[in-house]
């Protein structure tokens, strides 16, 4: 396993972080504790060292779980990274109910990497009126942080209006081939180096859609590197940006596990005719894809019976990737598909990617009614 120095924290990390968003689950649902626990156990005995979790991942199980299964380890052997959720933030106290919650949760008694979870200009607004930064200092300056940082869904302007409120000490962005010219992209990157501030990538398959590509993508691709599966290719691109730290992939079984642990292995430079190669996929794939749903899943918290990450993922996949099985996949959608949004719109302000849900699943209804 590649471990790569924090310069500014004079802390060492696996390249590969184990993303706790997306584990194996069982027919109920729930995690399926047997596989996943083995699944971490060979990433933390191949040189995995930093665990992400989060307060609503897996519907709050996952911080239980991971706490469980990290409580056999010497607690110096392992990075725990959680987020706190800033949308339940109501008052103050809020912020450290939470926190001590997740403390609990995740049977530790300090966070190694504690990010404010999914900020935007609106999220920003209540971590201002709060005072939260003021409370996460005490918390860091009581030794129960270690370092404090925030993940991030919005404009580049955004962002540098928050990355200029403190010294952070780290900041997770969403970076993918496909993804370097929205959120925050290559001019984010360029902020964080300047200032020096670590980078941990999310999102690096762009929610698996990226190990899967079209035909003539992959030709190209293995055309080139026949050894190299089409998941690693996304792994290296976001391995070879500048000031990169740590990339987080959300593993959903044993084999994704296996291969991300030989890609982030030293060694994984990108040549420029690699890069140019993934330049033309990338225009590929934005020439066929319908929207930027990563499958993150956030925008189903209102509950409103509409599976819309399901829905965006056969559209996407049905056009990027030239599956026509996915007809039969939206029919299986049954009372959960499109065609039951009421356009309400509560969705929209949870969706980190910006999309305005209720008009592309109007889109999708029109185009599934003419493949239908």
């Amino acid at each position: 396993m590649e471990i790569r120095n924090m310069e500014k924290l004079n802390k060492k990390v696996s390249l590969l972080g184990f993303g706790c968003m997306r584990f194996p689950t069982l027919e109920n649902g729930q995690i399926d504790e047997v596989n996943a626990t083995e699944m971490i156990d060979y990433a933390i005995k191949h040189g995995v060292n930093y665990i992400d979790t989060a307060y609503p991942y897996h519907n709050g199980e996952s911080e239980l779980f991971v706490g469980k299964v990290l409580k056999r380890y010497d607690r110096s052997s392992f990075t725990i990274a959680t987020k706190l959720p800033v949308w339940k933030i109501k008052s103050e106290e809020d912020v450290l109910n939470i926190f001590e919650e997740q403390l609990k949760r995740l049977q530790v008694n300090h966070i190694d990497f504690y990010l404010l979870h999914a900020l935007d200009k609106e999220s920003f607004e209540t971590v201002e009126r709060f005072h939260i930064i003021d409370i996460c200092k005490q918390l860091k300056a009581e030794g129960k942080i270690k370092y404090f940082g925030f993940s991030f869904h919005d404009t580049y302007d955004v962002f540098e209006n928050i990355m200029n409120a403190y010294d952070w000490d780290f900041v997770q962005l969403q970076l993918n081939y496909m993804d370097m010219d929205i959120q925050a992209g290559q001019r984010g990157v360029d902020l964080a180096n300047k200032k020096r501030i670590p980078i941990i990538v999310m999102e690096p398959i762009k929610g698996g859609t990226l190990a899967t590509l079209p035909k003539e993508c992959e030709q190209l691709l293995k055309g080139e590197h026949k050894d190299w599966t089409i998941a690693s290719w996304a792994l290296r691109f976001v391995a070879n940006i500048p000031g990169v730290k740590v990339i987080l992939s959300g593993m959903s079984s044993f084999d994704h596990v296996k291969d991300n642990i030989k890609t982030c292995q030293d060694g994984n430079q990108l040549t420029n005719n690699d890069k140019a190669l993934l330049n033309q996929v990338t225009q590929v794939l934005k020439d066929k894809s319908r929207n930027n749903c990563t499958g993150c899943e956030y925008c189903m918290a209102i509950n409103c019976g509409v599976n819309i990450a399901k829905n965006f993922k056969i559209w996407n996949n049905m056009f990027m990737f030239n599956q026509p099985n996915m007809k039969n996949k939206y029919k299986e959608l049954k009372d959960h598909d499109a065609s039951h949004c009421i356009g309400c719109k509560r969705c929209e302000s949870l969706c980190p990617q910006k999309i305005i849900i209720h008009e592309d699943l109007k889109r999708l209804r029109k185009d599934m009614g003419e493949v239908c």
